[in-house]
């Protein structure tokens, strides 16, 4: 029988300290495209433990559902020198054998190494980074990843966390709300000297009006107990309660939870530590806003040689990101009567229960009564087994988390489809569009037949979503081409095709407004007619995100040619007006922790291509005509989102966009005096935004969009 199973070994280890040995790699049938069974058929002089697991990378390349778990761990804990372990990989009755020598030398597990080794294992990463990607794309990963881990962020926190103690308690004594904060947190079989540096975090808060609520889930390691029983023996603010039997975080927490009797609950892991000031920070957010009901902070990751390294610097608010990731996560803050409300943690969401808590309090509370603090108040530990080290050391919680995501899909009477995504940790959202409504496409252009051409034939033969009209804003084309390519559309579409000739000195807004006029649809989607189709449901995703009345505006994702990114949102404050994020950044990056990705709440997105309800269109007066050239998109985005819609940038619609084929760049002393007069005028009609925009952390750098940090000189 043929083996069609292909096995891939990406490392053999073995730990230095217990010799455990751990193969990783992945596994898959080629031909049916399924994941095999892994089992063991003998291992008489070890212990084996398997583990199969989600492989972004491997699905990617090979086209395999986000469903498909391929990696596989196998861990192997040898009571002998000598013999072997042999493992079966098992798919539609073909059996494919793999065995690993007990005895020979493999290299050692990281964390383990000679800092030499660490250092020959960052150049292979790099250099493997810089071959898939180039030069230019390779540099802003190293900036980036400097930025996360190195000389940037210690820089960072030294200008940023350097207020005096003195100032910091002289402000909490100014405090007229003083609440009593309780902190939940559940431990199980912790190592004790992280145990107590947790607890020690707690207790060196400036602010003092707390209580630490503990559930020890009957931990099987007996210094856990004594450790406990010291800090609470010196500490009245230190309550504890010991479970019989081991009920899992969810209980763990609850039962932690009923020990509480602070107005507000902070959540901590029994691993991690609060910064300094943590409470200090949440308690004066309580006293600008007495209302607030929910509070997050930004947070960051701590070693076990107390580095910090990592930082999440987090956007206020953000819905859409929320239902693509957990991005809240830590340090985050809720009122204990609404929690109790809720009846605390659910059981059975066990690995994403923190995720699945945020998604169902925030459904229950005003969105003005949720704060983000942008400072980093949370230390989340990594340890060989902590999902802060690596999020596919707890495979499971993805799974769980298709499963919140769905439940809070029921609760709010929303129909679509989860599924994992492209990593640990994010998720695929796609709504059911309920009524295909009329969209009408908007393309202004003067000539450019091979653009139209490519742009028109694009969205005709790849586009699923089959209710729409396209509207050619003609601004005084002269080839004769255009009239021919024009009547061929028409006799394709019939009626769905009209050419609306606007004879007026070029003004891009003024086109499209008049052109908008003359649409039927129940959403405009303003399309550059130098741009192409790559995903055929793009008008699906964006509609099906335009049907919500919470939603404005709703961009796309737009590459250069060479797949390299032209829009992924826009960022107010970028040079003092606005910019591009992820711009140039290759088509497989992530982006600034996954948010190329998912679908993003963004203050604004280019129109080259934007949904946006025509009702709304209207509201706002369509397009200012102020703006002739730039910043119409901008400025149009603004003006929806303050009639209380949030905009979103939607990953999965796809096109290219050949910017600036058409008018060419601001490359003439005309050219750069009208846009330096609309970039004037932008900064005074939003000037508050641009100083502050909420979707983007004020700790990340206004000079460029590549979310690097922001260090004043």
């Amino acid at each position: 029988m043929t083996n069609k199973v292909t096995i891939t070994i990406d490392s053999i280890l073995r730990n230095g300290q217990d010799k455990t040995i751990t193969v990783k790699g992945w596994a898959f049938d080629q031909e049916n495209k399924v994941a095999p069974v892994i089992t063991v058929k003998s291992s008489p002089n070890a212990e084996v433990e398997i583990v199969q697991f989600y492989r972004m990378d491997v699905n990617i390349l090979f086209d395999l559902s986000n469903e498909m778990n391929v990696g596989f761990e196998i861990i192997i804990k040898p009571r002998a020198s000598k013999g072997k372990v042999i493992v079966q990989f098992a798919a539609n009755e073909v059996i494919t054998e793999y065995s690993v020598k007990l005895g020979k030398k493999y290299s050692i597990e990281l964390g383990t190494e000679t800092p030499t080794q660490l250092k020959i294992s960052k150049i292979r990463k790099g250099l493997g980074y810089l071959r898939r990607n180039g030069l230019k794309s390779a540099l802003n990963r190293y900036k980036l990843e400097k930025f996360i881990n190195g000389d940037e962020y210690r820089a960072w926190i030294t200008q940023n966390e350097n207020r005096p103690i003195v100032e910091l308690v002289a402000e909490i004594e100014q405090f007229k709300i003083k609440p009593l904060i309780s902190i939940v947190m559940p431990v199980y079989n912790i190592e004790t000297k992280w145990l107590a540096k947790c607890i020690e975090s707690v207790q060196k808060q400036l602010y003092k009006n707390w209580e630490l609520c503990i559930c020890d889930d009957a931990s099987t390691n007996t210094e856990v107990k004594k450790t406990l029983e010291r800090f609470a023996s010196r500490d009245e603010r230190i309550k504890i309660v010991y479970r019989q039997t081991n009920g899992h975080i969810s209980l763990a927490s609850n039962d932690a939870l009923e020990l509480a009797s602070g107005e507000f609950v902070a959540l901590l892991d029994n691993d991690d530590e609060l910064a300094i000031n943590a409470l200090s920070e949440v308690v004066k957010v309580i006293n600008q806003t007495p209302d607030v009901e929910f509070i997050y902070s930004d947070e960051d990751k701590i070693n076990e040689d107390g580095n910090r390294f990592e930082p999440a610097f987090k956007p206020d608010w953000s819905p859409d990101l929320l239902m693509g990731t957990n991005y809240i996560s830590h340090l985050s803050v809720y009122r204990r009567d609404l929690l109790l409300n809720l009846e605390g943690f659910r059981t059975g969401v066990e690995g994403s229960q923190d995720y699945d808590l945020v998604l169902r309090y925030t459904e229950q509370i005003a969105e003005k009564n949720i704060k983000h603090i942008p400072k980093v108040l949370y230390h989340w530990r990594t340890l060989p087994s902590s999902t802060a080290s690596s999020a596919s050391e707890k495979t499971y919680a993805d799974e769980v988390g298709v499963k919140v995501l769905k439940d809070a899909l029921h609760r709010r009477g929303i129909l679509g489809n989860v599924s994992k995504g492209i990593a640990p940790g994010f998720y695929a959202i796609s709504y059911d569009v309920m009524n295909e409504e009329l969209v009408s496409i908007i393309i202004p252009t003067r000539n450019g037949y091979e653009d139209v051409k490519t742009c028109v034939d694009s969205i005709i033969d790849k586009t699923t979503y089959s209710n729409y009209e396209i509207i050619i804003a003609d601004n005084d084309s002269d080839d004769p081409k255009m009239d021919e390519l024009y009547a061929s559309y028409q006799q394709k579409l019939g009626s769905r095709f009209i050419v609306d000739e606007i004879d007026i000195p070029f003004n891009y807004s003024r086109i499209n407004n008049i052109a908008a006029s003359k649409a039927k649809g129940k959403y405009l989607l303003f399309l550059n007619n130098d741009t192409q189709v790559i995903a055929p449901d793009w008008m699906t995703r964006m509609v099906s995100y335009g049907q919500f009345e919470r939603v404005g505006c709703v961009g796309a994702k737009l590459y250069y040619p060479d797949r390299t990114i032209q829009h992924a949102g826009v960022i107010m404050g970028l040079g003092d007006v606005a910019g591009h994020g992820h711009h140039y950044f290759p088509d497989k990056d992530l982006g600034y922790f996954g948010r190329l990705y998912l679908d993003v709440d963004y203050l604004a997105v280019t129109a080259a291509c934007v949904l946006v309800k025509k009702v709304d269109f209207e509201m706002v007066g369509g397009f200012d005509e102020e703006f002739t050239i730039a910043f119409n998109d901008v400025d149009l985005c603004m003006k929806v989102y303050e009639l209380g819609r949030y905009n979103v940038w939607a990953h999965q619609a796809e096109l290219y966009h050949f910017e600036s084929k058409s008018r060419g760049y601001e490359n003439t002393p005309e050219k750069i005096t009208r846009f330096d007069g609309e970039k004037k005028l932008l900064q005074k009609k939003w000037r508050k935004y641009i100083d502050n925009d909420p979707f983007y952390s004020p700790n990340l750098t206004r000079g460029t969009g590549n979310f690097t940090i922001r260090i004043e000189s």
